[in-house]
């Protein structure tokens, strides 16, 4: 019986350590995930501040209307990152190939012409319609 409850207590003892290692493990993972919740709120803050004071006047008038032409300072450069969507953005702050696109896209809801598929899309553009072009747009 000695030799059975030996067995037991060290069992137990090797669980406890294998118990108080996966605590500190989820104790470092669970302060990693919070640092992670609040950097994300400080960027998106960050963001909406920022988005608010490029967007000037249109902020507080809402979105742009998408047959009006933005400005070339208004309109991202070519090739940039496409910004996270928020409420208020005008599609000014797209580039100005992101702007075409929705332009397109705003033209065939307006027709009842239904989806624009890529091939289309590269038609409309002038592009080649060859594979490597449609791929890429």
């Amino acid at each position: 019986m000695e030799h059975h409850e030996l067995a037991s207590r060290r069992r137990v003892d090797g669980l406890r350590e294998e118990a108080d290692r996966i605590q500190a493990e989820l104790a470092a993972a669970e302060e990693e995930w919070q640092e992670w919740v609040i950097a994300r709120r400080r960027i998106e803050t960050v963001l909406a501040l920022d988005g608010t004071a490029d967007a000037g006047p249109q902020a507080a008038a809402g979105a742009r209307d998408m047959d009006t032409q933005p400005t070339s300072r208004d309109a991202a450069k070519p090739k940039t990152q496409v910004p996270v969507w928020r409420p208020g953005f005008a599609p000014s702050v797209l580039s100005v190939d992101y702007q075409r696109i929705l332009q397109a896209l705003a033209d065939r809801v307006r027709l009842g012409q239904g989806p624009l598929t890529c091939q289309e899309m590269a038609a409309v553009f002038g592009m080649d319609v060859v594979p490597a072009r449609v791929e890429a747009l």
